[in-house]
C-alpha cells in the first residue's frame, strides 16, 4: 500500500510540472508594432580621389572608417518607410599624386601633380577626422516579428573636418602640412546602402571639392572622392 501511494505521488508531481511548462511555452512572445530600427553602424571603405586636373589619381591605399548611430522615425503605419537622422565619426586617408605644399604668405597654398616618371616617393596623402550628420530615407522589408530584412538607405552626410593633414615622404625627406587655408572644412556627400541584414553594401560620393579657389598649374583644382564599402548595422 505505501510503494502504491508512492508511485501516485510521483506520477502527480511530474505531470503538475509538465502541464507548467506547457502553459509557460503557450505564453505568446511580445510583440513590439511601435518598433523602431535605431542602429550603431560601422563602415569600411575603399576611398577614388577623382575629380580635375584629370592627371590627379588615386595612388597606394586609401581607406577609411566611420562609426555612429541614427536615429529611426518610421512614417507610414507599416514602419518599414522611416527617416533616419544620426550622429557619426569618421577617419578617411586618401592616398594620390597631388602635392601639398607650405602655404607663401600672399600666393596661398603650393599645389603640384607629381609625376611618377620625374619624382621618386614613397607616400603621398592626407588623412582627415571628422564628426558627421548622416540623414537617410529608409526602406526595407522589416517586420515587429523579425530583425533579418531587406534594406534600401540613401540620403545625405554633411560633416566638418576638424582635423587635417597633408604628408609628403620620400628617401631623406618627410613633409608634413596641416595649415591648408583652401581646405573645405564643410564636407556634403550623397550616400546609398543596401544589402541585408548585417552586411551591406555603401557609397559615398562627395558633392563639393576638398578645396575651394586653387588652382593647379592654372587649372581649377576641383578634387572629390567615392567611398566604396561595407556597412555593418547593430540594432
Amino acid at each position: 500500500m505505501y510503494r502504491s501511494q508512492k508511485w501516485h505521488f510521483i506520477v502527480l508531481f511530474f505531470s503538475s510540472f509538465f502541464l507548467q511548462a506547457q502553459e509557460r511555452n503557450e505564453i505568446p512572445p511580445v510583440i513590439d508594432s511601435l518598433y523602431r530600427e535605431d542602429q550603431v553602424y560601422f563602415s569600411f571603405t575603399y576611398n577614388i580621389v577623382s575629380g580635375s586636373p584629370s592627371e590627379i589619381t588615386t595612388s597606394q591605399f586609401s581607406g577609411g572608417f566611420h562609426t555612429g548611430f541614427i536615429r529611426d522615425f518610421p512614417i507610414n503605419s507599416r514602419r518599414n518607410v522611416a527617416l533616419g537622422l544620426g550622429l557619426g565619426w569618421s577617419i578617411d586617408t586618401y592616398g594620390h599624386n597631388l602635392y601639398v605644399g607650405e602655404a607663401v604668405e600672399g600666393e596661398g597654398t603650393y599645389f603640384a601633380v607629381l609625376d611618377r616618371d620625374r619624382v621618386d616617393f614613397n607616400t603621398n596623402r592626407f588623412t582627415t577626422q571628422s564628426i558627421d550628420l548622416p540623414i537617410q530615407f529608409r526602406w526595407r522589408t522589416s517586420t515587429p516579428e523579425s530583425y533579418k530584412f531587406w534594406r534600401i538607405y540613401a540620403g545625405l552626410r554633411p560633416g566638418y573636418v576638424y582635423y587635417f593633414q597633408s604628408k609628403f615622404v620620400q628617401d631623406g625627406n618627410t613633409y608634413r602640412e596641416s595649415d591648408v587655408p583652401e581646405f573645405e572644412k564643410l564636407r556634403l556627400g550623397a550616400t546609398f546602402t543596401f544589402g541585408y541584414n548585417t552586411f551591406n553594401f555603401s557609397l559615398y560620393y562627395s558633392l563639393n571639392s576638398f578645396f575651394k579657389d586653387a588652382t593647379v598649374n592654372n587649372e581649377d583644382l576641383d578634387l572629390k572622392t567615392l567611398q566604396l564599402g561595407l556597412t555593418f548595422y547593430l540594432l
